[in-house]
């Protein structure tokens, strides 16, 4: 397996005092998606983020998509990949094969994820029956296979499976005691969730504690297309943010979604200049296969972010949509 930096080298590596950012991919659904995938593909590129991720579907209904599109980001670009990986209708043996696909593309760094029902993302979980039951034993699986990276998710709000806050906090320090090295969070709208995230598990195991939490933001450019993101995760947006992105998209049959974008855009930056000044490690940011959002973001914030990677293109305004 060709070694490659582990994330936590590559958000810990500046040594300019600017934060990391990265961004998160889908697998596409079709010839159109991925050829928009690879236009967004070249522009972060350009712009040199930390890593990327790729996403996996519910049930493993993208695994053939996200291990070929992972594995060409690898071979193909100069970028840092990071693969998903969910223990959704897998079998132990399935789960290794994949890891195994991951591997001979030279994919060191996973993010192990529990995932959600096909289907019906909020439904029963049900474990394969020669499967994993947790994301802990998913995080296992890998880092016994052999010098894998593993990250996991963490909830700013609390898992909308977990009983209250306190449950949520200790399943994900399980997670990291197993081997993970880092979290990175599900989309938020309040950046007190997220501090409050860090100081739980802080107060729980300062060991695991100081692993990096990254905080992952969502530049809103439809309220329609946010809407059901959240309303998939089980979470909502802060009311008064719900409000002010309603009044904007107005009334009529099609949403105003210029007006939407612009406030999506404000609050994306406002957020990470807070999550910057907070100490966070890192911004993540869910492109949706597209670059112009976030990188509009990234040129608002200037010299507060840089990259994981040496001499990147300077962050300046985006060229695609």
């Amino acid at each position: 397996m060709t070694r490659t930096p582990s994330i936590v080298d590559r958000i810990r590596s500046s040594s300019d005092g600017r934060v990391p950012f990265s961004v998160e991919f889908s697998p596409p659904r079709d010839e159109a998606a991925e050829a928009r995938l690879w236009r967004a593909v070249r522009e972060f590129e350009r712009l040199g983020p930390a890593f990327v991720s790729m996403t996996y579907g519910a049930g493993g209904s993208t695994r053939d998509r996200t291990v070929r599109v992972t594995g060409q980001l690898a071979e193909e670009t100069t970028l840092l990949p990071v693969a998903h990986l969910t223990a959704v209708s897998h079998s132990v043996d399935e789960l290794r094969s994949m890891v195994g696909a991951y591997a001979d593309r030279g994919i060191s760094n996973i993010l192990v994820l529990r995932g959600d029902p096909p289907g019906d993302p909020l439904g029963e979980w049900e474990k394969h029956p020669d499967g994993v039951e947790y994301a802990e034993e998913l995080v296992r699986l890998v880092r016994d296979l052999g010098d894998f990276h593993v990250g996991v998710a963490s909830f700013p709000e609390g898992h909308y499976r977990a009983p209250d806050l306190a449950h949520d906090t200790r399943y994900l320090v399980s997670k990291l005691r197993a081997g993970a090295e880092y979290s990175i969070t599900q989309m938020f709208f309040d950046v007190d969730d997220y501090l409050r995230l860090r100081d739980r598990v802080s107060a729980y195991d300062p060991e695991q504690g100081a692993k990096p939490i990254i905080p992952e933001i969502m530049p809103i450019t439809s309220l329609r297309s946010v809407r059901r993101v959240l309303e998939l995760s089980g979470s909502s947006l802060p009311a008064h943010l719900e409000k002010r992105l309603a009044t904007a998209a107005g009334d009529g049959p099609e949403e105003n979604r210029a007006a939407v974008r612009e406030i999506g855009i404000d609050v994306a930056t406002e957020m990470s200049e807070r999550l910057i000044a907070e100490g966070a490690p890192g911004l993540h940011f869910i492109t949706l296969n597209f670059a112009r959002a976030t990188s509009e973001v990234l040129a608002r914030l200037g010299d507060k972010v840089g990259s994981g990677v040496a001499d990147p293109a300077p962050v300046t305004s985006a060229r695609v949509s």
